[in-house]
């Protein structure tokens, strides 16, 4: 699995669905919340991956949760372990300021934001663990395999570029919305005009429906918000 994969499944409906039910949490401060979160807990991982005082842990993490299957994200969260979630995150991002950071750019209370990010990350730690080749190296019992995960971690996470990755989600996010539109629908003019107040209705409606779509974000520009969030 690639940085693409990974981040990809990390934001899909599945994951922030079931990240929701398991924190009980609104799917939209969920989205929020991992959209600010991701830079700082792969920056982590990065950290962690390269010093030498918590790299051997951060490999024998990689190692137990690089073995779960994932294929079926949301049987996944369904029983995700959110103390185990909660020792991630005090290992990544390190103190409660980070949390607290994440909370206020986010919008979203931090006792939220803590829940939120206590089930999403044993699912961070099981793509990375996999991207990284947990699994085959389990198989070959390779001692040294441990603190290799480690380094290819560390290497996969310093020479992926976030820009290209997430430029290239933003373009297949527009074009999967593009082909979700409609196509206009042609009518043939009426002789008689429609009373004024069916006219007054519609056109009631027809606004109402314009202010909420604009309201709701769509995907593209919830991975633009993630994008900026990632370059700074």
């Amino acid at each position: 699995m690639d940085m693409t994969s990974l981040i990809t499944t990390l934001l899909s409906s599945d994951s922030v669905s079931g990240v929701g039910k398991a924190a009980n949490a609104d799917k939209g401060n969920v989205q929020s919340v991992l959209n600010a979160a991701l830079p700082l807990l792969l920056n982590g991982a990065k950290a962690q991956s390269e010093d030498k005082s918590t790299a051997e842990s951060f490999a024998n993490a990689l190692l137990s949760h690089g073995q779960k299957d994932t294929s079926n994200v949301a049987s996944f969260l369904k029983n995700v372990d959110l103390d185990d979630g909660a020792k991630i995150i005090g290992h990544l991002l390190g103190n409660g300021d980070s949390v607290k950071t994440i909370a206020k750019e986010s919008g979203v209370s931090s006792k939220e934001t803590s829940n939120i990010l206590s089930a999403a990350a044993p699912l961070l730690m099981s793509l990375l663990g996999q991207s990284t080749g947990a699994a085959s190296s389990k198989k070959k019992g390779n001692a040294g395999g441990g603190i290799m995960l480690a380094l290819a971690a560390g290497a996969l996470l310093k020479n992926v570029d976030f820009g290209n990755v997430l430029g290239n989600l933003l373009d297949v996010s527009a074009e999967e919305e593009s082909e979700e539109e409609p196509a206009p629908k042609k009518t043939a003019a009426k002789k008689a005009s429609p009373a004024k107040s069916t006219t007054k209705k519609k056109a009631a409606s027809t606004k109402k429906v314009v202010e909420e779509e604009e309201e709701a974000p769509s995907t593209a520009e919830l991975l633009g918000d993630l994008l900026g969030s990632l370059l700074k």
